[in-house]
């Protein structure tokens, strides 16, 4: 049986599909989260509108006692935090009683990641060979795509299924960006660094040599498969191919681990969280959030490095 959604969890709803076009997916989420959280206030006799910070840390307590990670607890109380400052913003209350309440941090997974030294030596390590012409022509444009593919990843952070969905007509010119449209249809400019930019020429010199004759298709990653274009599992596979070559062990990478590279490597050289955010097309700045053990350390160094009273 469907549960109801009462009436400020939907105005909440349609506030972020308006407002942040927020994805169908990211909805549900919502939807499911809040009103599961509403249910167990109304056991309780409250309301949104009228529950106290003590009503939100016993609802936290309860679904931890479920069972549930530490992560979907965070996820649910971030959840909760976005709903009641919506209600506190269209005067449904007057205060925000999920201010002061903090995120579960037992257990806490910090997202996988590699050394900025280790993604240079896999790029590096993809790009062996690749002038090689007694090397046979399927096997070098292979491995001219899997170079190309590491380095726009790790250049752009891009979505693995919007990286194998490019365009053929991506980065075509000269301009030092190509146009994204990602999760929810939301659309967004990814600077698209020199070298990488570089790759990309080559590899299509070289797919253009190797198929002339034939009509060029729509994708930049072209593959014998059901949607035309290369899986993600193939790209993935190709991944730990190459990352094995590079010495690193294929449980420590995948395309989401360059994805959280290119958000970590910028953030530890200064980069403002709310641009890794538009960079990675995240919707809200709480999904961004689990890099911020990467600002814990940038801020400790500039304490231990630039304050009068930081030296060892």
């Amino acid at each position: 049986m469907k549960r109801s959604i009462p009436r400020p969890i939907e105005a909440f709803l349609e506030m972020i599909a308006a407002e942040r076009g927020a994805a169908k997916n990211t909805l549900d989420a919502y939807a499911r989260d809040l009103a599961d959280y509403a249910a167990e206030l109304a056991r309780a006799g409250k309301m949104p509108q009228n529950a106290a910070t003590g009503d939100i840390r016993a609802y936290l307590s309860k679904v931890v006692g479920r069972g549930l990670k530490p992560a979907s607890s965070a996820r649910r109380l971030s959840a909760i935090r976005q709903f009641h400052r919506f209600l506190v913003a269209d005067g449904r209350r007057s205060d925000d009683p999920a201010l002061i309440v903090e995120a579960p941090r037992s257990g806490r997974r910090l997202p996988k990641t590699l050394s900025v030294a280790e993604v240079g030596h896999l790029l590096a390590v993809s790009k062996e060979g690749l002038d090689v012409d007694a090397r046979p022509a399927p096997e070098r444009l292979r491995a001219l795509r899997t170079a190309c593919l590491l380095e726009l990843l790790y250049a752009t952070g891009l979505r693995v299924s919007e990286l194998v969905t490019l365009p053929s007509s991506a980065a075509q010119t000269e301009q030092p960006f190509i146009h994204i449209r990602g999760k929810g249809g939301r659309e967004r400019l990814v600077p698209l660094p020199r070298e990488a930019r570089r790759t990309i020429s080559a590899y299509r010199a070289f797919q253009k040599k190797t198929d002339a004759g034939r009509a060029p298709g729509p994708w930049l990653f072209p593959a014998e498969s059901a949607s035309g274009h290369l899986t993600r599992q193939a790209f993935a596979r190709d991944l730990k191919a190459c990352a094995a070559a590079a010495g690193i062990a294929a449980s420590r990478i995948s395309p989401h681990v360059l994805r959280h590279a290119f958000a970590s490597h910028l953030l530890q050289n200064g980069a403002d969280l709310r641009v890794v955010q538009e960079l990675l097309g995240h919707a809200d700045i709480s999904t961004t959030q689990i890099y911020t053990h990467v600002l814990d350390e940038r801020m400790k160094a500039m304490v231990r490095d630039l304050h009068p009273l930081g030296g060892e």
